[in-house]
């Protein structure tokens, strides 16, 4: 039998072995249930967590859980990437192509939660469920109320030191690597995410994932933040003004957030009750940053009837 050469399956065949080396993904569950892609996030994240203790738990619920490591961050490692929005779009789309699936249904957790908003906004056609789990979208309010809030903290212990850092965080550049930085470390300084009163199951969940092999392969790179910040121009921006047009786009948008969760101020949360509709809405009690990890039955329980809500 003679074979002949094909140029175009060759550059195909080229072309997803790239992607391959690029972006690690795994899919969980039935290709032909309803799919769902988990966006983690960052810059400087990994899907390890939610992979480690959620996907599969999802997948025995009837669903196709992908989840990936964007390019250059985690288990995806890669040093030419650009850590771009345009780059995470088209990784995106590689995903969708990969697994073969029409529409899918997205759960953008924190930074996540803006790459999936901006590109949901740029690709409706794929795109039939936006779920927003603890994901930032007002990042300057966020900002605004983690200074706020951790000055006050402050105030009342008596921590002179900490007032210092706060004012002085307030002095920069706000739209630079280290302003985001500064601000979350205090933030974590002051437990704000933390859940307040954890179960043992959400320790078990938590010690298991540690001792998994996900929780050994809990790659993070320094370097993503930087390269985010030096390459992207939407650093700090505020994405609620493009969810009204998604949900015209015919894209339902539902949100579960931790009531504890100490980065949002009570504000954000309601401004995006308005948006999303409070059937859309769950705001978890005993439950910070991590709904999939401290209240995960919850978590899951939301995530099935929002698959099925109309």
């Amino acid at each position: 039998m003679k074979y002949l050469f094909s140029p175009i399956l060759f550059f195909l065949l080229l072309k997803n072995f790239a992607f391959a080396q690029q972006i690690y993904s795994q899919a969980y569950g039935n290709p032909k249930d309803p799919a769902i892609i988990f966006v983690h996030g960052g810059p400087r994240g990994n899907a390890t967590l939610f992979e480690g203790t959620t996907a599969s738990l999802l997948a025995e619920k009837g669903f196709y859980v992908i989840v990936y490591d964007r390019r250059g961050e985690g288990r995806s490692q890669n040093t030419a990437a650009s850590m771009t929005f345009t780059e995470a779009f088209a990784d995106m789309d590689k995903l969708i192509e990969k697994y073969k699936v029409k529409k899918v249904s997205i759960i953008g957790h924190s930074f996540g939660g803006l790459v999936s908003t901006l590109y949901t906004h740029a690709r409706p056609q794929n795109v039939e469920r936006l779920i927003l789990v603890g994901a930032l979208f007002s990042q300057q309010e966020t900002y605004d109320h983690i200074l706020k809030s951790t000055a006050k903290i402050a105030v009342e212990k008596g921590d002179t030191e900490s007032l210092q850092n706060i004012s002085a965080i307030d002095k920069l550049d706000r739209s630079s690597a280290d302003y985001r930085k500064k601000c979350y470390e205090v933030a974590s300084k002051y437990g704000y995410f933390d859940m307040p009163s954890p179960t043992p199951e959400s320790q078990q969940l938590r010690l298991r994932y540690q001792n998994s092999e996900f929780g050994k392969n809990n790659i993070r790179n320094d370097q993503a933040p930087l390269l985010f910040y030096k390459n992207e121009k939407k650093v700090n921006i505020d994405t609620k003004p493009l969810l009204i047009p998604i949900k015209k786009m015919k894209v339902k948008i539902f949100g579960i957030y931790g009531k504890d969760d100490g980065i949002f101020s009570s504000k954000q949360i309601s401004d995006l009750i308005l948006i999303t509709g409070s059937k859309h809405f769950d705001l978890i009690e005993n439950c910070s940053h991590y709904p999939f990890v401290d209240q995960q039955k919850l978590f899951i329980a939301d995530i099935v009837k929002f698959m099925h809500a109309s």
